[in-house]
């Protein structure tokens, strides 16, 4: 059994049949049923009387029905992983020049000072875009994340960009999701100055990563979101779609 395992939470209906389970946790503000599994019959009703306000994430089929029952959409998403080994990274992308006087530095800076890269990253009409205020997605999306509340902690092969006053410009956060090294966020500042340095970023970030003894590494793409075509291009490979939808 796998701490993941030890960890999921059992949803069962009114006759304690359990007909789905979940891992714990909090979304915007939302108590989350993470990674949900349907494993009884017509999950359905039983999620609609006994999570509103929840939000769910788990197979399309699943949140297609709860969409029917009035639902809405928080995120539809792709998993993706790229095999290190099978799949191996060049040596040098853990070493290439970023140039433009850009460096990379741990990921280890307060969130207040890598905030202001990581909201303009994913500004009005970005399909990652935290409808709430600067406040909440500070202390709700960024800090946790940072602090490995949410996705489990932040490994060393993470990294973000300074530019030659050392302003955080971009960052690419792996964390130890239940064992999986996860690409939690990778994101930077807008406009042709760093232009790619997205990419860049996060070949370095893989070779870190593999120079690190990792194995493999996942992440989750929205489904209007470009930048699953640089994933494709790196070497990641579609294993899985979900929907994160809110009960009604």
């Amino acid at each position: 059994m796998t701490e993941n395992d030890e960890q999921r939470q059992i949803l069962t209906n009114a006759h304690g049949v359990p007909v789905l389970t979940y891992l714990p946790g909090v979304r915007e503000g939302h108590p989350w049923a993470d990674l949900a599994e349907v494993v009884g019959p017509d999950p359905v009703d039983t999620i609609i009387s006994g999570m509103s306000g929840w939000a769910v994430s788990g197979s399309v089929e699943l949140g297609a029905e709860l969409l029917r029952r009035g639902a809405r959409v928080m995120r539809h998403a792709h998993e993706m992983r790229k095999d290190l080994i099978a799949s191996e990274s060049p040596a040098d992308w853990s070493s290439r020049d970023l140039g433009d006087g850009l460096r990379t530095a741990p990921c280890d800076r307060a969130a207040e000072a890598i905030f202001p890269a990581w909201r303009a990253a994913f500004p009005v009409g970005h399909p990652d875009h935290y409808q709430g205020s600067d406040e909440r997605a500070l202390n709700e999306r960024l800090a946790p994340l940072l602090a490995g509340s949410v996705l489990g902690p932040v490994l060393p092969c993470s990294a973000l960009v300074v530019d030659d006053t050392d302003r955080v410009v971009a960052g690419a956060i792996i964390t130890d999701r239940d064992g999986l090294p996860w690409i939690a966020d990778v994101f930077r500042q807008p406009g042709a100055r760093y232009a790619g340095l997205g990419a860049e970023l996060l070949r370095r970030v893989l070779g870190a990563a593999a120079a690190d003894g990792l194995t493999e590494v996942a992440l989750a793409v929205s489904d209007a979101n470009p930048a699953r075509r640089v994933y494709e291009k790196l070497g990641f490979r579609l294993t899985n779609t979900s929907l994160t939808v809110v009960v009604p």
